[in-house]
């Protein structure tokens, strides 16, 4: 699994909520439960903000960084990317009949994702280059948002864009409020990603980190395009966060908000800085409201990140026991 998010590189999506949260409120975070885990969260803010604290940390430091995927949104029962990409099969048979006889398209098309699944991350992969290339940036990222205003998740028909957790859109405004800067670090493609995310989150393109494939310049008739190559460039997922950040960013930052192994490295680079740190993993516990899941799970493994976490103080958020509420209300 390590790859997986890599080979989901080059998907993106958009959520229409953030925009109405209050940049400030008598209670900042309204959807959490009093408890120790809304503690910590207040209290770093609170310290790292206040001139007079010894924590006291200057507004261009405050760097806040939040993996997208069981972070920010929901991503079972498989990565929302990846659904976008399955769905784009369709049309790309469409354009190359030969696919339908080639698998794993042609078990794609009939509803049957197996084969899909059990060619790995090769399979994945191939159909990744194959519905997500050859195409213009701005050409993806019109195709990405028409998908947004029809697709519905498969287990609460809800639109992909209202599966984002309203207590992780509410800590967002909160600390841009006390001057965050917050920027999503992903394992998926960072120009899927663009076309929502200060829609969803009120986080503008340029502060997004993702997977990336190779992009090139080229002259038209109608003018210069970039082209989206069939080619992975770079993979923001595990030892490649840190990475991503360094080169996007130039600052370590001083909050990581995580959910899986695959931020692990992000979470060790921010906490291993000086001064005050706070480290967040987001536990999925609530099998009722979202899904629960951690060691075993095929998505969003989380084992070696949650042992090291409880081991080095981070805070683990439990979805069941700290939020009042999973999701924003349903639009009507």
């Amino acid at each position: 699994m390590r790859r997986l998010a890599c080979l989901l590189a080059t998907l993106t999506v958009t959520l229409p909520v953030a925009g109405g949260l209050p940049a400030q409120s008598a209670d900042p975070l309204p959807s959490w439960n009093e408890g120790t885990t809304r503690q910590q969260i207040i209290s770093f803010v609170e310290a790292v903000t206040d001139p007079d604290s010894p924590d006291f940390v200057p507004e261009d430091e405050r760097i806040a960084v939040f993996d997208n995927d069981g972070t920010l949104w929901a991503e079972q029962p498989i990565y929302f990317q990846l659904a976008f990409a399955i769905d784009r099969v369709k049309t790309v048979a469409e354009e190359k009949p030969e696919l339908k006889e080639q698998e794993p398209y042609r078990s794609i098309l009939k509803g049957d994702l197996k084969p899909l699944m059990a060619g790995g991350e090769h399979a994945i992969l191939e159909v990744v280059m194959a519905t997500h290339a050859d195409m213009t940036t701005d050409e993806f990222a019109a195709i990405v948002a028409d998908w947004l205003k029809t697709a519905r998740h498969p287990t609460t028909g809800r639109p992909y864009t209202e599966m984002v957790y309203q207590p992780m859109l509410e800590l967002l405004a909160y600390m841009r409020a006390n001057g965050f800067k917050t920027f999503i670090v992903s394992g998926g493609g960072v120009e899927f990603m663009r076309v929502f995310s200060e829609q969803v989150y009120g986080i503008p393109p340029e502060q997004v980190i993702g997977s990336t494939i190779v992009t090139k310049f080229e002259m038209r008739p109608t003018g210069p395009v970039l082209i989206r190559l069939p080619k992975i460039d770079f993979i923001d997922d595990k030892d490649g966060k840190p990475v991503g950040i360094n080169r996007n960013i130039g600052r370590r930052p001083i909050a990581a908000f995580g959910n899986s192994d695959g931020d692990l490295q992000m979470l060790e680079w921010t906490t291993a800085g000086t001064g005050r740190r706070l480290g967040a993993i987001v536990h999925h516990t609530d099998a009722r409201r979202e899904w629960a899941y951690d060691r075993n799970s095929h998505i969003g493994r989380l084992d070696k990140a949650l042992d090291e976490g409880r081991k080095d103080g981070w805070t683990i958020i439990d979805m069941k026991d700290d939020w009042k509420v999973i999701f924003p209300p349903v639009r009507p």
